[in-house]
C-alpha cells in the first residue's frame, strides 16, 4: 500500500509529496519552505536516517514505520499561540490511533501487567493511546510516538511551522533508557500509510476545533481527556532542578500544573516527566 492522504485532507488543500529515505522529513519540510513552499504540504519518508526529537534526541524510522511532517502557514496565528500546535498534533494522532486500531480497548499488549510487576508501579493505564505532557503519545506506559513542533520566520518575513510526526507502527526501537512499543506489538496490524491517512484527516478536524489558537480550550479538554498521569504523582527534571507533586491539568498556554504536598501550584514550560514510582525515584 502507498501513501495517500484521506478526503477531508485533501478537500482541505493538503498536498503530499513522498521519499524513500530522508535524513529527517522535519528539515526536509523547511528546506521546502525556505524555497517559497507555503503548504499544507505533507513529507513523508519511508525510511528516516537523522530524525530528530525533542532535547536534541534523535528519532531514526525504519521502513514500515510512520515519519511525516506537516508544513503549516501560520502568517494569521498569534505567536503565543503557535506552541499550543504541539497538543493539536497531539490529540489528532490519538484520534488516528483510534480510527486505525477500531476499539481503543482492543490497543493493549498482553506484557503490559508483566511489565508494571518489574518495575513496581501503579498498574498502567489501559483503553488506548495516551498522551505524555508535552509530547509523546503512550501505549501501555510505552512510547508509542514523538511529535516535534518547529517554528520559523523566513527572509521573506513568512511565518511557518512544521509539525513532525514519528510512529512506530511494525517495530518499536531497542536499547532505549525508557520503554517503547509499537503498533503492531499491540495487536493493531496496520501500516504506516493507514495511519499518515486516517491522520492527515484528524488533523485537519483539531486544527479546524483550534481555530488559529482561539479555540485551544477546546482542545486542550480533548487532550485532557486522554493524558497520562493525571492526577498521579510526577516529578519533571528541570535541567537545574526538578518539580514534584501531583499532575493537576495543563493550563490555558498548555504548561503543566503541578500541585505540591503543601498545595503550592507550580506551572512548567518545559521538562522531563516522570510518573508514578518513577516520579519518587527522579
Amino acid at each position: 500500500m502507498d501513501y495517500r492522504l484521506g478526503a477531508a485532507a485533501t478537500a482541505a488543500g493538503h498536498r503530499l509529496v513522498v521519499h524513500d529515505s530522508l535524513g529527517s522529513t522535519n528539515t526536509e519540510a523547511l528546506e521546502r519552505a525556505r524555497s517559497g513552499e507555503a503548504g499544507p504540504l505533507w513529507v513523508v519518508a519511508r525510511r528516516q536516517e537523522a530524525g530528530r526529537g525533542r532535547r536534541g534526541n534523535s528519532w531514526t524510522s525504519p521502513p514500515g514505520n510512520l515519519a511525516a511532517s506537516l508544513l503549516l502557514s501560520v502568517d494569521d496565528v498569534d505567536p503565543g499561540r503557535l506552541a499550543t500546535l504541539g497538543f493539536v498534533a497531539g490529540v489528532a494522532l490519538v484520534d488516528a490511533v483510534r480510527v486505525v486500531c477500531g476499539d481503543a480497548r482492543t490497543c493493549v499488549s498482553a506484557d503490559a501487567t508483566h511489565r508494571d510487576e518489574v518495575e513496581g508501579s501503579r498498574p498502567t493505564e489501559v483503553g488506548g493511546p495516551r498522551l505524555k505532557w508535552p509530547n509523546d503519545v503512550l501505549l501501555d506506559g510505552a512510547k508509542l510516538a514523538g511529535i516535534l513542533l518547529e517554528a520559523e520566520t523566513l527572509r521573506d518575513g513568512r511565518r511557518i511551522v512544521v509539525v513532525g510526526f514519528g510512529v512506530n507502527v511494525a517495530a518499536a526501537p531497542e536499547g532505549l533508557p525508557y520503554a517503547a512499543t509499537c503498533l503492531r506489538q499491540a495487536g493493531c496490524v496496520v501500516d504506516a500509510p493507514d495511519v499518515l491517512r486516517a491522520l492527515s484527516d484528524t488533523i485537519v478536524a483539531a486544527m479546524r476545533l483550534w481555530h488559529q489558537g482561539e479555540g485551544f480550550g477546546h482542545v486542550r479538554a480533548r487532550w485532557l481527556a486522554s493524558a497520562a498521569g493525571l492526577g498521579r504523582p510526577v516529578s519533571v527534571s528541570l535541567g537545574t532542578g526538578r518539580v514534584q507533586g501531583i499532575f493537576e491539568t495543563i493550563d490555558d498556554a498548555g504548561r503543566l500544573v503541578v500541585v505540591s504536598d503543601d498545595g503550592t501550584r507550580r506551572t512548567v514550560t518545559a521538562g522531563e516527566v516522570h510518573f508514578g514510582t518513577a516520579a519518587t525515584a527522579a
